[in-house]
């Protein structure tokens, strides 16, 4: 190995982990477990992650590396399934869309830690009820109590003893004061600017990010990568340390048979796989389109996903040990120590914030690793990867409209927001993700063929994919999906929020969004076999499959064994005579771009337009 080249690997791995890893791991999987049982959702995850979240990973981003294009361009090896790629862009806008909401609540946070105390600190604050119980320090806690002692006298002793539910201040905070949420998703009430204007701080943020391009800065990758494990760490070690800790973490870790059978925990389990991992997004198939031709993403899929999932076990451990502080500093169950909802890390983080010396600026690192985590993945998820110019104009193109309702139409910063935040979770970007997986699946092994493929990859990496993958990608991963599929519509339950039932009309707009990214798939292969050569439908249909002549490893170096050059005329003529003319003027593009490549050094034209010189290292997905 040439010197310089540990630490080049080193910044490389940081780089992908820290791409990888992000909000999804330390917000929405506690709250997944929290919501299925603890222990009953990490069975099903680990089995979707070693069945299907790894090879899928592996597969994306092969798919991307070895013809260097996006998630758009990758289908030239079955042009009729190009409306996989338009899915995928649809889900990446609807993900962009609500997880810039969870950055911008962690901004509001961010604003709020500004302060000398912690306003979720104590009880005595307007928005507390006097269900409200405090874990701080019992003398300051009985000084902040005084305050309430005229209601608390009111209500009586017994009302106190006999108390069914409890409340933390943090909790309070979070509904009562944050949200100040609603009764009913069709109860919109009234903006609540403060979370208005932090959406707009976030959405400028992004902005920025994208203005500037995602490059990677060297030992920069050292700070942003490992910044979020000190805190983790910090916070894990405070929360074992608290009485009843151990209640939490057994809640986390056993599993709740009767729950292990139904299938809405099973569906859970794979939506967090391919959203932590960021399967079916496009964002992968993008960022690998970057890599050298060569690069080992077998390596790199194995490493990242492990460290993946990984961390959100590991964020897992410390929300439940501060659930389990919670719920016996309360006397209630863990099951019943806060909301099922999304907002439960806004609940349980602050919360344990709190029992830290200097809590303040604790507060502020915390939300600060949350930002930088959301920001990173949030930027990826936007296929921006590129030059400047190229990022603003695929940002707008992609995803204006998601920058139009988030923050114009502000839906999610009403009284009602986290109603539609649920919604939109559980439906937009949701069972979505496995379909279009699994179609992708049945089009590479299936269409265009697994042994075509498998000499692909061995082309490629120099190795043929294991046979564990081999056997996923054809049969176990599309297999397993389906069944999830067919069994959550059988066990199918309408959403709720704690006790709130979701009305139909809610749920029809959640089913809508759900469809909106998987119709792209038959409407786009209609519109191509109609569009393609031949005198039936079986002929049309056949060429609409075919792959396209381009359809490679994109340097003509790379070209090798079948997909080496032909002769230009017996490849014209070998083909119907509409494609004739079309197949001429490439095969002319092609004769002047090779004259041009060999007068100046070669490039790859990325997914998003932007260039990517193959002498010079890469970020990786």
């Amino acid at each position: 190995m040439e010197q310089g080249n540990w630490g080049n690997q080193i910044e490389f791995v940081l780089t992908s982990v820290g791409y990888a890893v992000g909000l999804g791991n330390v917000w929405r999987f506690p709250y997944l477990c929290y919501r299925n049982g603890g222990g009953a959702f990490m069975l099903p995850y680990f089995i979707m992650l070693v069945f299907c979240g790894i090879p899928l990973f592996f597969l994306e981003l092969s798919f991307g590396q070895f013809a260097s294009l996006g998630c758009l361009g990758v289908w030239k090896i079955s042009p009729m399934f190009k409306g996989v790629g338009y899915g995928m862009m649809v889900v990446s806008t609807y993900i962009g869309i609500y997880y810039n909401v969870v950055i911008c609540i962690a901004f509001y946070y961010f604003f709020m830690s500004m302060t000398n105390l912690l306003p979720w600190t104590y009880c005595n604050n307007p928005w507390n009820t006097a269900d409200c119980t405090g874990v701080v320090g019992s003398g300051r806690h009985l000084n902040a109590s005084l305050a309430n002692a005229t209601t608390t006298l009111v209500a009586g002793v017994s009302e106190v003893v006999n108390r069914t539910k409890r409340t933390s201040p943090s909790e309070e905070y979070w509904k009562h004061y944050v949200l100040n949420i609603s009764d009913d998703i069709g109860n919109f009430g009234e903006v609540r600017l403060p979370i208005l204007g932090c959406l707009a701080v976030s959405w400028c943020v992004v902005f920025l990010c994208l203005i500037r391009g995602v490059k990677s800065s060297g030992k920069v990758v050292y700070f942003t990568a490992t910044f979020p494990y000190v805190v983790l760490t910090i916070l894990f070690i405070r929360g074992i340390t608290l009485d009843g800790a151990i209640n939490g973490i057994k809640y986390y870790l056993t599993p709740q048979w009767q729950k292990v059978l139904d299938a809405k925990v099973w569906g859970d389990a794979a939506s967090q796989i391919f959203y932590s991992l960021g399967c079916a997004w496009g964002g992968l198939i993008t960022m690998a389109s970057y890599n050298k031709f060569h690069n080992n993403c077998f390596r790199d899929s194995i490493i990242i996903s492990i460290t993946n999932c990984a961390t959100s076990v590991y964020a897992g451990f410390v929300i439940f040990s501060i659930l389990g502080f919670m719920a016996h500093h309360l006397n209630v169950p863990v099951s019943e120590v806060a909301d099922h909802g999304p907002g439960l890390a806004f609940v349980a983080y602050p919360e344990a914030l709190t029992l830290l010396p200097i809590s303040p600026l604790w507060s502020l690192l915390f939300f600060f690793m949350l930002i930088l985590l959301g920001l990173g993945t949030q930027v990826s998820a936007t296929n921006n990867t590129g030059e400047s110019k190229t990022c603003v104009g695929n940002f707008f193109d992609n995803h204006l409209s998601g920058v139009v309702v988030s923050t114009h139409l502000s839906v999610f910063c009403v009284q009602a927001g986290i109603y539609w935040l649920l919604l939109m979770d559980n439906y937009a970007a949701s069972f979505s993700l496995v379909i279009i997986s699994c179609i992708m699946c049945i089009c590479i092994m299936y269409i265009y063929g697994h042994r075509n493929y498998f000499k692909d990859v061995e082309m490629m990496l120099g190795f043929p994919p294991p046979l564990f993958f081999k056997v996923c990608w054809r049969f176990i991963s599309p297999l397993i999906i389906s069944f999830i599929l067919i069994f959550t519509v059988i066990q199918y339950k309408p959403i709720t929020y704690n006790d709130y039932v979701y009305p139909g009309w809610s749920l029809a707009i959640g089913f809508a969004m759900a469809l909106s990214s998987v119709i792209c798939i038959p409407i786009y292969a209609l519109y191509k076999i109609s569009r393609s050569p031949g005198a039936t439908f079986r002929e049309r249909l056949k060429n609409a499959c075919r792959s396209h002549p381009k359809w490679g490893p994109a340097l003509q170096e790379h070209r090798t064994g079948r997909y080496a050059p032909m002769a230009s005329e017996d490849t014209v003529e070998a083909r119907p005579l509409k494609e004739k003319e079309e197949l001429k003027e490439e095969l002319k593009e092609e004769e002047k771009e090779k004259e041009r490549k060999d007068e100046i050094s070669l490039t790859i034209q990325g997914s998003n337009g932007s260039t990517n010189t193959h002498n010079n290292p890469n970020p990786s997905a």
